[in-house]
């Protein structure tokens, strides 16, 4: 996510010093334009979707596993909107569910949202955070009842305190510390649809300050210790919580992308706060009043955040646990495919100018539930054991995996990686010394587990090809890229392949864009209805692959997406290319997070930052009202929130 303005100083940085070869320079002219049109997409649609790259057999044997045969965009296109409004297809309904500071259902603790932004810190901490983002629907009585697990990315000082950000004080700080993490809702449908449960016996908050544990290989490293955390196994708090995947055992996966911005790094950092794009003061200033995070002071605090992180939403007396084996970034977020023999593959990308994709491959099979124990228990260890990689694109349309182990290659004590947990902790420097290739702001993953191909969103870099930036290169085939693309891999170099190979083959599903816009390399070739900046992604049970996107208040201002309307979300057959436009939203609104119930029949989607501003530090006496979403009241104020969508007729999502 996160290409809203608060994030520009991370984001405007290129802070990958490396010399790899980035993934724009790779792509030959013949590559960049292999969709280019709808004969080339009827080819493509008749090879199985991966012809520019594969082999012939292994592309069909690509089409052998697509699962529908018939047409799967069954609803009919909405136009480009720039109302403040959300914009479905003839023959649904969507509306608000809940948003940012309702209660989350804590029996005994369920304060309401005051509309003058005067609720507390604790009051905070038992309603749902700002900003959503992932999310997932974990049923508790199949498609009837379940739990809405949502993720709170970042929070807006300007909205979120009764007089704004000024001045900047310690109380101030700990309701937005009490904003960020994650809320567990439980919902049920109903006479009156779909309505939050409250009390409820599952509703959670996961704040700044909720104690998690470290596993896997950097728990208890040297680097993990702090003055308060010895051991180095126990840290406060969770940051930045973006993108989110589910695990084949039932619990929720949430990658901390700009945690680093809470951080003030002082006048000297080190080359590690550097390459993580720490600033003198913090973005956030939280510092000021919260030593933890003044790396000056708390230096090893610093390398306690930017990992995945693993909550079982069933049991809320569990602690959420951070996943180091994963490594450390600026994560996106995580979702998990399954080898043959039933192991796991956690693919996830790094949300940064230049950075890299990644994917780890457990060690042990997928245990099921039984000896008493829920599947979730009996996995509880299985993301702390196994290996590291990082992606190399070749130019060929080939590409490779490259381990992030401790002793090989330049992975040494000689080249400052002392052992593996050094490894994990400083993976950016590891995929620097291995090769890895630096990408477009790697978002959102998606797998298509029955075709065994994985998509990429690289949304972006307004870097790429300048002198600060990395060159253009076959991944990353376009300069000053604000329009951002999707990229896909097929595992295997045969058709006997599996997600835990070596080797793979990829191409672009599409270079996003606006066929008017001034830029050639804008223009994007696009089949079926245009968009830019693709961020959030899932396949549906179907089949259909969903794209979020998030164009950035900057650019829409700057007229760089002045045909493209508000964010959207679209649909895509990857059997043919064709995208078509489902949903538009509020003003400077960011679509995110999207799930469905199993029976496909409801759709969840969050709204992030309605009405975004240049700054999120406004002027309380001049308030932001680009956007009065969800509640449109005249003493209101934006509000981050879920949606729920169905069918007039209550059939499926997307189908015919």
């Amino acid at each position: 996510m996160s290409a809203s303005l608060q994030h520009i100083p991370s984001h405007a940085q290129t802070a990958n010093p490396s010399q790899n070869t980035p993934i724009g320079e790779l792509c030959t002219p013949s590559r960049r334009e292999w969709l280019g049109g709808a004969g080339g997409m009827a080819l493509l649609s008749m090879l199985g979707g991966l012809s520019a790259c594969a082999s012939a057999p292994e592309a069909q044997a690509v089409a052998a596993t697509a699962k529908p045969s018939g047409p799967l965009l069954g609803f009919k296109r909405i136009p480009i909107d720039a109302t403040d409004s959300i914009k479905v297809p003839e023959g649904y309904v969507a509306r608000a569910l809940t948003a940012w500071g309702d209660p989350v259902g804590i029996s005994g603790n369920m304060p309401a949202f005051k509309w003058d932004g005067s609720n507390t810190a604790e009051e905070q901490a038992a309603q749902q955070g700002m900003h959503h983002d992932g999310m997932h629907y974990f049923a508790l009585d199949g498609s009837k009842r379940g739990l809405l697990v949502t993720n709170h990315e970042y929070v807006d000082d300007g909205l979120l305190h009764a007089d704004g950000a000024v001045p900047w004080t310690a109380a101030k700080v700990r309701k937005a510390q009490a904003a960020h993490g994650f809320s567990v809702v439980e919902i049920a449908q109903g006479a009156n649809g779909w309505q939050p449960v409250r009390p409820s016996a599952y509703a959670r908050r996961v704040t700044a300050n909720t104690q998690h544990r470290i596993a896997g290989p950097c728990a208890g490293h040297a680097m993990m210790r702090t003055a308060a955390d010895p051991e180095g196994r126990t840290v406060l708090g969770t940051l930045g919580n973006c993108a989110s995947g589910i695990t084949p055992w039932g619990t929720y996966l949430s990658g901390e992308e700009n945690w680093h911005d809470n951080f003030a790094g002082g006048q000297k950092p080190t080359p590690e706060q550097r390459r993580y794009n720490i600033t003198p003061e913090g973005w956030w200033r939280w510092a000021q009043h919260d030593k933890r995070f003044d790396a000056t002071v708390n230096p090893n605090e610093f390398n306690r955040f930017g990992w995945v992180v693993e909550l079982d939403p069933m049991d809320p007396s569990s602690p959420p646990v951070k996943r180091t084996a994963l490594g450390r970034a600026a994560r996106e977020g995580a979702v998990v495919a399954v080898t043959a023999d039933k192991r796991a593959v956690v693919y996830s990308g790094e949300d940064a100018h230049g950075e890299y994709i990644y994917k780890f491959v457990s060690r042990d099979q997928i245990k099921p539930a039984g000896n008493g124990l829920t599947a979730a228990q009996a996995n509880r260890d299985l993301l702390d054991h196994g290996t590291l990689y990082v992606a190399r694109f070749n130019a060929d349309g080939s590409g490779d995996w490259l381990p992030l182990v401790h002793g090989q290659g330049p992975l040494t004590a000689t080249n400052k990686f002392a052992d593996q947990g050094e490894v994990l902790v400083k993976a950016r420097f590891a995929s620097d010394a291995l090769g890895g290739t630096p990408m477009d702001r790697p978002e959102w993953v998606a797998v298509s587990q029955d075709r065994r191909e994985v998509y990429c969103t690289l949304t972006n870099s307004s870097r790429r090809g300048t002198p600060e930036g990395k060159p253009v290169d076959a991944a990353n085939p376009r300069a000053n890229n604000t329009m951002g693309s999707i990229i896909r891999w097929r595992e295997g170099p045969t058709d006997g392949g599996d997600f835990d190979a070596l080797k793979f083959r990829w191409n672009h599903l599409v270079l996003a864009g606006d066929p008017s816009n001034e830029r050639a390399e804008a223009k994007g070739n696009t089949v079926g209805d245009t968009f830019a900046a693709p961020d959030g992604l899932m396949f549906d049970a179907r089949g259909l692959l969903w794209v979020q996107t998030d164009m950035s208040a900057r650019n829409l201002n700057a007229g760089e997406y002045k045909h493209a309307g508000n964010n959207s979300m679209l649909a895509c057959d990857v059997r043919t290319g064709e995208f078509r436009r489902f949903l538009s939203g509020p003003m400077n609104c960011e679509i995110t997070g999207l799930t469905f119930t199993p029976d496909m029949k409801t759709m969840f989607l969050n709204v992030q930052h309605p009405g975004e501003t240049p700054s999120e530090r406004s002027d309380p006496a001049n308030p932001r009202r680009f956007s009065n979403w969800p509640d449109f009241r005249p003493d209101g104020r934006p509000r981050s929130g879920t949606v729920v969508v169905q069918r007039v007729d209550g059939g499926v999502i997307g189908a015919a």
